[in-house]
């Protein structure tokens, strides 16, 4: 098994609560690293229909079955279960006797603030990291590929195609994902949706267009955006709210958790259509933020990221917050260094009094530089 950041913080916290809760899109390796890291507790998923009617009907049977020490997989399909979770483990009074997983953010965090608030550290999981990969040896040999291919385990566990494998993974996660978070009754209308947000990745969300161009309403929109927060398929990275006098634009930008998911959506089929897309900027920078949510999360952190633009079009990609400092990042899929990359971040570095030393460019070039503006990084 490919080693996870993520498993040092899920040991460290078993032994802390009793309860361990592992939330992340379906497929990102969750029941995976718990298996391997926890080998000796009991694995039970609440996927299969007969465990679940047991979990159902009988939830005090079911502890009885498995008092301590146990992996429940899917489990925001019972949520009536959290209730007496909370009792028996309340009453043994121990650390790390169940591990939860899920896939439903929404369906999963309701249930445990309703019953489990203070019992469970929650951590999140999601697909390979570029870091990950590249210490696996698995890291696709060009920004491209790594962009089509996206980081879903399986594809590398299995060799499979991403051509192969998001079509079906739109059909039988997402589509069940979000019958069972919104009554949708026209899925091909969502899907359409679906693939519309795909072609605005980077860009602020406008949920009026969006609306317009799928035939629904603003309010039904904002709904969707919502589903495909809650199943991890999207993300909104919310404008910095430091002002530094200057009037700021108030919109999210929209990305997606995963570029190979996108890439299938936008009916890219090969590495080299990449490389030619109009969307390819969008999609490295989509490449290069998911990689600062995944160090966070999978060191069991929530990211404080941030972008900046302000009414003229000035922008920062990207701004990072450590200690309360703000450290800036502009993100250029260009492969050769400009000093225009740093246009953006010079205006706010002024404005925001900001060292050289905490304004990055980040590009696809090989070289890594040093500039009286700020550092040059390459991406490899």
């Amino acid at each position: 098994m490919i080693e996870r950041t993520l498993q040092n913080k899920l040991q460290e916290l078993s032994r802390k609560y009793p309860i361990v809760t592992l939330t992340g899109p379906r497929q990102s390796g969750k029941s995976t690293l718990l298996r391997h890291t926890f080998p000796d507790y009991a694995y039970v998923s609440l996927e299969d229909p007969d465990m679940r009617m047991f979990a159902s009907e009988d939830p005090r049977g079911f502890l009885a079955t498995y008092p301590d020490r146990t992996i429940i997989d899917e489990a925001q399909r019972v949520p009536t279960l959290f209730s007496y979770l909370q009792t028996h483990t309340d009453q043994a009074n121990q650390e790390g006797m169940y591990l939860l997983a899920g896939s439903h953010n929404f369906l999963l965090m309701e249930s445990i603030s309703q019953s489990l608030a203070g019992r469970t550290a929650v951590l999140k999981l999601l697909p390979f990291s570029h870091a990950e990969m590249k210490a696996a040896r698995i890291l696709p040999a060009t920004v491209d590929q790594e962009i089509f291919s996206g980081g879903y385990p399986r594809l590398y566990d299995k060799s499979i195609e991403p051509t192969d494998y998001y079509p079906y993974y739109v059909q039988t996660y997402v589509e069940r994902d979000v019958r069972a978070l919104k009554n949708i009754g026209d899925l091909s209308k969502f899907i359409r949706f679906l693939k519309l947000c795909a072609g605005r990745i980077s860009q602020l969300l406008n949920l009026s267009s969006l609306a317009n161009e799928c035939g629904i309403a603003v309010s039904t929109a904002a709904n969707w955006i919502s589903v495909l927060e809650a199943s991890y398929i999207c993300h909104l990275l919310k404008p910095d709210h430091n002002n530094y006098a200057k009037r700021l634009v108030k919109t999210p930008k929209l990305y997606f958790y995963d570029t190979g998911l996108a890439c299938s959506l936008l009916d890219i089929r090969t590495p080299g259509q990449v490389s030619t897309h109009f969307l390819r900027g969008g999609l490295f920078e989509n490449l290069v933020i998911n990689e600062f949510i995944k160090a966070s999360y999978h060191q069991g952190q929530e990211p404080e990221l941030t972008f900046w633009r302000d009414s003229t079009g000035n922008e920062v990609d990207l701004l990072q917050y450590t200690g309360g400092m703000p450290h800036a990042y502009e993100i250029k899929s260009g492969a050769t260094f400009s000093p225009d990359f740093f246009k953006g971040i010079a205006k706010w570095a002024k404005l925001s009094a900001t060292p050289a030393d905490r304004c990055t460019a980040i590009y696809t070039g090989n070289q890594n530089l040093k500039t009286q503006q700020g550092n040059v990084k390459s991406w490899q």
